[in-house]
């Protein structure tokens, strides 16, 4: 069938513009999305480890970060042992191949996670504390052997400590009456009343998650220098006796030493830093913060652990790396210290995104089975601000860890989130991710459980490049320039650990983190929605930080407009006198709700509290803090107040009113000349008008990452700011780069206004399958677009592939007049055709493209090949009881961790659902 399209309209005309010669950055392999490639049992050669790295490499992979892990069933006699020599040559290999194709190798410094394996011997394992409490009265003797109870700790647990505490805070060190059978000879004193606290140390008895073949074995103690080096040494070894090519960077996972809570040195390590003897406060220690005191004592405990943590592994590490040339990748989530400080101690912070945001995007694909979100901005941006204050290129991501269930997860999906990270400051893209699969695996072929599965074996692969190319765009801007964040957020980590009360012990996992702290995330959120963005600061970086024509510099040599501190109660006297002095020196301090009052633990309190005291007084007085106040302190200002609007009123005009008015989300970096913009418009308001900008222009040009498109942006002066006149629907996001004093010649971007003419291409379809499993060879006609699930053919319900959907139409296009291809809803991806030209792949929310270039006049053909996801395909093998789940040790399970077949889906909707309309858009003048 077709139809006549008959547009005439006058006043339509075309963009103008004079060429300039700014260009895109260039695409580097950095710039490039990267994988985790998983490598089941090692259980790999070079044929198939130079097929997948061709493979990946020809979509759009950069790179890829090797991790070994458990193996394939029945694969047992391939297995290669990690560190062998015959996995080093297959690593050799690798790195050589991949340089060939233009690619880099990192890789995990072990297998699966943590560290640890079988060169972890039982004295360099992960330890924990065991304790136990006994009572004594005076005049009475212990009958119970002071021995270790718990039957699992008995072959390793050894009495470290026996101390005897009374009422009163006394207390006595006994543990040299403890014979080597456990038998205590001492008699409590009469007259008192005495409890008796046992220390044991034991080990957490973890082993390795996830091993590979010659990875298994316990988890490393990385509170021990020598245990950490010993660790490393086995690479030494292995790379020095193989003569293999170093990777360019070594990865640790996020930190997940569960219970590991002790070494053999803390007590001593806690004397020399904290200045008493933590065995004098046991009792409080294990008072779960019931009391003033017992809080302060484990703030201590917990800040010694944490150093322990960065300067017994994390810096270590790193310094190793660095002898050899490499840098390192570290997830510093899930671990029992202050993450930025962890985070600024390697060459690449690392955040992870797990689970799936509910995005209010008209039209966005929601999953019935989705998994709490623990992915928002508050918790990325982390490492995104260590890296930042510390003077980072990169920031990278744990990218779609059970972003849906495997085999559900669409392009579609994936944009927005990725657009997420990119305005929390990611722009180092590691997908979570790939699983080595020799070419003759039968589909799906080897695969990782959690992982939003990023092969050649998905069904998106097909059009994964086009979402690859839009990666490396965007991140080919955001890894330029410097960042332009404008505060400063005080970290408050002591406050903070005075609310995770109970267990003496506490971690910062990804998971629940909103919970645990849901204050400091509250004052994020609310500072952001002023439109201002920040980072986050610790008392370590405040020490180094300086002031620069008024604005605070910190270590890494990055700028900000002021310091804010988010209702702090507890704050290091040392931390309080250098804000002081930064102030006086010219910097602007912005105080919440009230001035902090107290200092952190019980290490020489007075004197620190005296100092504290001495700073404050320095302080303005500030009568109440329902108003805001601006005091002038020498050189500097401190602000007061309990409304974060009013209180950064002072730097109204470089609020991103995109971000406080319109709902967007952004991120801003400096460049030489200007600024660079990154706008994503997550929600659903649609934008089209005058934006003001926060930052003054002369010029600016629009970049567009989704198509390659770039053009001279629309900028004027109103009121002293520079607006930038934005069209963006929902789902949508543009790259900006300013120019402060130059003007940019540049072709046009061109703005649209719908005419009101369009045509809905309802009928007169054509669907056949080019591609198909199981194949499909007949040709269907279709009165209306629907799920090709619904056409009634039983294959289509159950296959996997790409469905062309082509019709001929006459059109008669209107002089200067653009036409816009929306093609509504698309299960789950389009390559578009007009007249045999191609006219783009979407994969992505609005699933919109102009085509007024390529069509003409008279008969027009289209043709949209759609890909779908391959879960109708695993249902219908679970439903046939076909063997896929071939793997070891955890195989194959759900997002609830738990083995389940995927035969009670639904049926996926597949295909072109539409509607699909032409609309025709006339240039306006602004």
């Amino acid at each position: 069938m077709a139809i006549v399209l008959f547009f005439i309209l006058t006043g339509c005309s075309s963009p103008t513009g004079v060429a300039g010669d700014t260009d895109w950055p260039r695409i580097t392999r950095e710039s490039k999305p990267w994988t985790r490639w998983w490598w089941l049992g090692s259980d790999v050669d070079s044929a198939n480890l130079a097929y997948n790295l061709a493979a990946l490499g020809k979509a759009g992979i950069g790179g890829v970060e090797i991790t070994p892990i458990y193996g394939v069933k029945g694969r047992e006699a391939h297995y290669l042992n990690y560190l062998s020599p015959e996995w080093m040559n297959m690593l050799d290999f690798t790195i050589s191949e991949a340089a060939r194709l233009g690619m880099g190798v990192d890789m995990n410094n072990g297998t699966g996670w943590p560290f640890g394996g079988p060169e972890v011997t039982l004295e360099d394992a992960a330890t924990r504390a065991v304790f136990q409490e006994y009572q004594l009265k005076g005049g009475q003797s212990l009958d119970e052997p002071v021995t270790v109870r718990d039957e699992r700790q008995k072959p390793f647990a050894r009495l470290n400590k026996l101390i005897a505490y009374t009422p009163d805070g006394g207390s006595v060190d006994i543990t040299d009456k403890v014979s080597a059978e456990g038998k205590l000879n001492w008699t409590a004193p009469e007259g008192k009343e005495f409890t008796l606290v046992a220390l044991f140390i034991g080990k957490t008895r973890q082993e390795v998650k996830r091993a590979a073949p010659g990875g298994q074995g316990y988890v490393l103690n990385h509170f021990d220098k020598e245990a950490v080096m010993r660790y490393l040494g086995k690479f030494d070894t292995a790379f020095a006796e193989n003569n293999t090519p170093f990777p360019n960077t070594f990865f640790n996972d996020s930190y997940e030493v569960y219970g590991a809570d002790w070494t053999p040195e803390l007590l001593d390590e806690f004397e020399k830093r904290r200045g008493y003897k933590l065995q004098d406060y046991f009792p409080e220690l294990l008072a779960k913060g019931a009391t003033e005191l017992s809080v302060r004592v484990i703030t201590d405990y917990r800040e010694t652990i944490g150093e322990l943590l960065k300067e017994n592994f994390t810096r270590p590490w790193t310094e190793w790396a660095h002898a050899h040339g490499v840098k390192t990748r570290n997830q510093a989530h899930g671990s029992p210290a202050n993450l930025l400080d962890l985070y600024a101690a390697v060459d690449i912070p690392e955040c992870e995104s797990f689970g799936i945001t509910d995005f209010d995007i008209p039209g966005l694909r929601k999953d019935s089975i989705r998994k709490k979100n623990d992915s928002d901005p508050t918790i990325l941006k982390y490492a995104s601000s260590a890296a930042h204050i510390a003077g980072k290129t990169y920031t990278s991501s744990e990218t779609f860890t059970w972003l849906t269930e495997h085999f559900r997860t669409s392009l579609s999906q994936a944009k927005p989130e990725i657009d997420q990270m990119f305005t929390s400051g990611v722009n180092r893209i590691y997908f979570h991710g790939t699983t080595y699969s020799p070419e003759d695996a039968a589909w799906p072929g080897w695969k990782f459980y959690a992982s939003v599965d990023m092969s050649p074996t998905n069904t998106i692969w097909k059009d994964a490049p086009v979402f690859f190319d839009y990666i490396a765009r965007v991140q080919s801007f955001l890894q330029s320039g410097k960042p332009d964040n404008d505060f400063l957020l005080y970290l408050p980590l002591y406050d903070i650990w005075e609310g995770l009360r109970g267990n003496y012990f506490a971690t910062f996992a990804i998971h629940g983190m909103r919970e645990r702290i849901p204050d400091f995330c509250e004052a994020v959120e609310k500072i952001m929605e002023c439109g201002y963005d920040l980072d986050y600061i610790s008392d370590r970086f405040i020490s180094t930080t300086t002031v620069e024509n008024e604005l605070l510099k910190t270590e890494g040599g990055t700028t900000y407009k002021a310091l804010i501190l988010p209702a702090v109660k507890y704050i290091p006297a040392e931390t309080m006198e250098q804000i002081r002095k930064l102030t006086e020196q010219g910097a602007t301090v912005i105080i919440s709700d009230h001035y902090p009052s107290d200092v952190p633990g019980l290490s020489r309190l007075e004197e620190r509290k005296n100092l504290f005291q001495e700073q404050l007084s320095l302080f303005p007085e500030v009568a109440s803090f329902e108003n805001v106040s601006v005091n002038i302190m020498k050189k500097g200002t401190v602000i007061t107040g309990n409304d974060y609007k009013d209180m950064l009123a002072t730097w109204k005009e470089n609020e991103e009113l995109f971000v406080s008015e319109l709902g967007g989300q952004l991120i801003r970096r400096k460049h030489d000349n200007g600024h660079i913009y990154f706008f994503s418009m997550l929600k659903n308001n649609p934008v089209d008008g005058w934006v003001p900008l926060g930052v003054k222009a002369e010029s600016a040009l629009f970049f567009n990452p989704m198509n390659g498109e770039k053009g001279l942006a629309r900028l004027r002066k109103n009121s002293g700011r520079t607006e930038l006149y934005m069209q963006l629907k929902p789902g949508e996001s543009i790259i900006l780069k300013t120019f402060n004093r130059k003007k940019i010649e540049a072709e046009e971007w061109p703005y649209y206004q719908l005419t009101g003419n369009n045509v809905t291409l309802n009928n007169g379809w054509t669907l056949q399958f080019e591609e198909s499993e199981p194949a499909v060879t007949e040709s269907f006609a279709l009165d209306a677009l629907v799920s090709w699930t619904d056409i009634g053919n039983e294959v289509l319900k159950k296959n996997m592939g790409t469905g062309r959907y082509s019709m001929t139409f006459d059109f008669i296009k209107t002089p200067g007049c653009e036409y816009l291809l929306s093609l509504g809803d698309v299960r789950e991806s389009a390559r578009i055709k007009i007249n045999g030209q191609d006219a783009g792949t979407l994969y992505a929310v609005p699933f919109e493209t102009t085509i007024g270039s390529l069509l003409r006049d008279g008969e027009n053909t289209i043709e949209i090949d759609v890909t779908n996801l391959p879960a109708n395909r695993i249902a219908d093998y679970d439903r046939r009881g076909v063997e896929w789940r071939i793997f070891h040790e955890i195989n194959f399970v759900s997002i609830t961790y738990k083995p389940t077949m995927f035969d009670i889906w639904d049926i996926a909707p597949s295909g072109l659902l539409g509607p699909v309309t032409i609309q025709e858009l006339k240039t306006i003048s602004l």
